[in-house]
């Protein structure tokens, strides 16, 4: 039996159907029933509850013997690293209740880092905590850049008409598709290769900056003059907040972007086909970004 923490979200729905694909036993995990439904649809057993709450998880782990972890980001809390500390906490209690053998965490580029790295600390306790644990086999993923936050900018460019945000326009990003995160962690979970406690970055395709992404964006949606502006953090606050994220989670957000600009929080490892993922951003603009920006310009 495996168990997937996150099954309605970006990379825990990808890890859940990959399984249930391969005609596993799946324990899906959420908050909300009507999200995990399309699991249920393949033949998973749908739990619900709430992973701050330790006993909650337990329940969740009991006759598992995998399990796919990942901290959902709460971006309206006011003080988010303790809510990520509560979940880690849960999640590291379930694994000691039950006894499970193999886990798949979610993890981040930077997580190899005490603090500075805004809500990547969460994944650094996350990584000490389960790093605790006798006799489980842990593989900790630390993603790059996700793709998928550049979809805001949807909105940005048609108010501003041009891309805009708080890093560095020369700093490259290793930007990975949360499709490929999920994949990798399915693959992970069903040939369980991994012994102790391993950690894996996962670096995407290729790396880009942002006015490169901006080129790839205005190119697919008939605005191929499509700039990107590095903006101080004050105006990036102001509007990120208006986006409804909190002040704390945001304060967060832009200490984990001078993190990047300052080359402090970095992948460590070198490319190898090993931590490259097949998603070109291209194809992610394609399926994602431009769906976004038309529904923006139907509202």
């Amino acid at each position: 039996m495996y168990v997937v923490l996150g099954a309605s979200g970006n990379t825990g729905h990808i890890v859940a159907k990959n399984l249930l694909a391969r005609q596993q036993k799946v324990r899906v995990v959420g908050r909300n029933a009507t999200h995990l439904l399309s699991h249920a649809a393949q033949g998973a057993e749908i739990f619900i509850g709430d992973i701050t709450d330790a006993a909650t998880v337990t329940k969740a782990f009991q006759q598992a013997d995998s399990a796919y972890v990942m901290i959902p980001p709460n971006v309206a809390s006011n003080d988010p690293l303790a809510h990520a500390d509560r979940v880690s906490d849960a999640i590291l209690a379930a694994a000691k209740n039950t006894g499970i053998k193999n886990i798949v965490a979610l993890s981040s580029i930077g997580a190899d880092k005490p603090k500075a790295t805004g809500p990547v600390i969460g994944l650094h306790h996350l990584e000490q905590k389960l790093n605790q644990l006798d006799g489980a086999n842990v593989f900790f993923l630390r993603a790059g850049y996700f793709m998928e936050n550049t979809l805001p900018q949807a909105s940005v460019i048609r108010m501003a008409g041009s891309m805009v945000g708080p890093l560095r326009p020369d700093l490259k990003l290793t930007m990975i598709a949360s499709r490929d995160i999920g994949a990798f962690a399915a693959d992970a979970l069903l040939r369980l290769a991994f012994r102790g406690k391993q950690t894996q970055e996962l670096l995407g395709q290729r790396d880009l900056t942002y006015p490169e992404i901006a080129t790839i964006i205005g190119k697919a949606i008939g605005k191929p003059d499509l700039k990107y502006v590095h903006a101080p953090d004050d105006q990036v606050r102001a509007a990120m907040v208006q986006m409804g994220m909190s002040e704390k989670f945001v304060e967060l957000l832009l200490e984990m972007t001078a993190s990047l600009n300052s080359g402090y929080m970095k992948a460590l490892e070198p490319r190898t086909s090993r931590n490259i993922t097949p998603t070109k951003y291209e194809d992610f603009v394609a399926d994602s970004f431009v769906p976004a920006y038309q529904q923006q310009a139907a509202a």
